[in-house]
């Protein structure tokens, strides 16, 4: 069985792991507790050892409580599934949260940073946090003085290392002025490349760069379309394997620094995910999938 090593490996801030990782938003989504618990301790025996989540990561229906029922957050999962969290790093973002009633806020002082960084510590079960990720809700907002503030948390003690999502380069150098990076979180797929020359750039510097969409690609948190790009289905009879598995593959081709976090509450799901990371694509399938940008 094809586990999160085939991927192969990066070394994210002090710790090498592997580039087959897992992304919790859908656990939520999966009304069966004990099934996601199981997928979730099912991918660590498979190898992965990298968890993306964030507090606001909550059920009913994925991210948002609609106020249909009790919340089920990821981070409590992940907590219930994995600690004390072995050899495994658990990457958190911070920015946009939620309310006790359910409506959105996002963090901009250093107080309100604090807070959302001591929900992840409390409900995580952790004393300190392996990364976070300030996560960005706009592409032209300033970043120094909310990274200043993570910075500081970092210093107390409270964060391992940072990263930063869903940022343009300016923000990223801005952020990397102000402490060093470990990772950028950007859309990113086959079909879904707003800044296509990003996982190069960010190689260079020695950064991880972590696509998150890679399987939905412009269906983003809809998920996937049904109006895949020829070359995709094409690709994936010929190796017979899912246009699924293409999207992954094709995205850890993009860099030795590409980290895969595709997420699901399905344990066949989980399986076809990380076979992904033993499938080589030809030069000729890389040419023809670079023609498949649609959005």
């Amino acid at each position: 069985m094809t586990t999160a090593h085939a991927a192969g490996t990066w070394k994210l801030g002090d710790q090498v792991i592997n580039r087959m990782g897992f992304g919790s938003m859908r656990l939520t989504s999966n009304p069966d507790r004990d099934v996601a618990i199981r997928v979730l301790r099912r991918a660590v025996e498979l190898g992965v050892d990298h968890i993306d989540t964030a507090a606001f990561y909550v059920t009913p229906g994925g991210i948002i409580d609609s106020g249909s029922g009790p919340r089920r957050y990821a981070t409590e999962l992940i907590r219930e599934a994995l600690f004390p969290y072995d050899n495994v790093v658990v990457a958190t973002k911070v920015g946009p949260g939620l309310t006790p009633t359910g409506d959105w806020e996002t963090a901009t002082t250093p107080a309100e940073l604090r807070t959302q960084v001591e929900e992840n510590l409390r409900r995580l079960g952790m004393d300190r946090l392996d990364l976070v990720n300030l996560r960005l809700t706009s592409r032209t907002a300033p970043v120094a003085p909310r990274f200043e503030a993570l910075a500081a948390l970092q210093q107390e003690g409270l964060i391992r290392h940072l990263g930063i999502s869903n940022a343009t380069l300016a923000q990223i150098d801005e952020a990397a002025a102000v402490a060093p990076l470990v990772c950028v979180q950007n859309s990113f797929a086959v079909d879904l490349r707003r800044d296509e020359a990003m996982p190069r750039i960010l190689e260079e510097r020695g950064i991880a760069f972590v696509p998150f969409f890679a399987i939905a690609g412009p269906g983003r948190e809809d998920g996937p379309t049904a109006n895949t790009h020829h070359a995709v289905r094409e690709i994936a009879a010929t190796h017979h394997v899912s246009e699924h598995q293409v999207r992954l593959a094709w995205t850890l081709h993009q860099g030795s620094n590409v980290l895969a976090i595709p997420g699901t509450g399905d344990e066949q799901h989980l399986l076809d995910n990380i076979a992904a990371g033993a499938i080589r694509l030809s030069g000729e399938d890389l040419a023809w999938l670079s023609g498949t940008e649609q959005g």
